[in-house]
């Protein structure tokens, strides 16, 4: 993947094979925050991560696990953080917030061959009807 366009492409690709596969439909919605979280990390990835490394989509029956790689070591200090949309604040810096807001079970793990992969889980549900 070289793009962001191209890795929420595939992300949704992935999501829509799983969920046919098994006669479920899932929620938009869902897709939508997926497909956010997608585009933050690997904007970051590219942005500030030295480029994009590798991009993994794993599906589960509660949702997707994503990894992107990168070449920095460095682990951005706002990973953690709360969540919480910066005050005043104008241009960048809402990426965090809401890949924070978005997923669950962030991890961040330096590679042992350089660089880092950020690891997260972004819940799906079921659509009704």
């Amino acid at each position: 993947m070289a793009t962001a366009a191209a890795a929420r492409a595939y992300a949704q690709s992935v999501v829509r094979e799983e969920w046919g596969a098994q006669s479920r439909t899932v929620r938009e919605e869902d897709v939508i925050d997926l497909l956010l979280v997608v585009s933050e990390l690997v904007t970051n990835a590219i942005r500030h991560g030295d480029g994009l490394a590798g991009f993994d989509v794993s599906p589960t029956t509660e949702g997707v696990r994503l990894a992107v790689h990168d070449h920095s070591a460095t682990v951005p200090d706002v990973a953690y953080g709360s969540g919480v949309l910066p005050v005043g604040h104008h241009g960048n810096g809402y990426g965090w917030p809401l890949i924070i807001r978005l997923a669950r079970e962030i991890a961040v793990e330096r590679r042992p061959e350089g660089g880092k992969t950020i690891s997260v889980f972004v819940p799906l549900r079921e659509a009704s009807g």
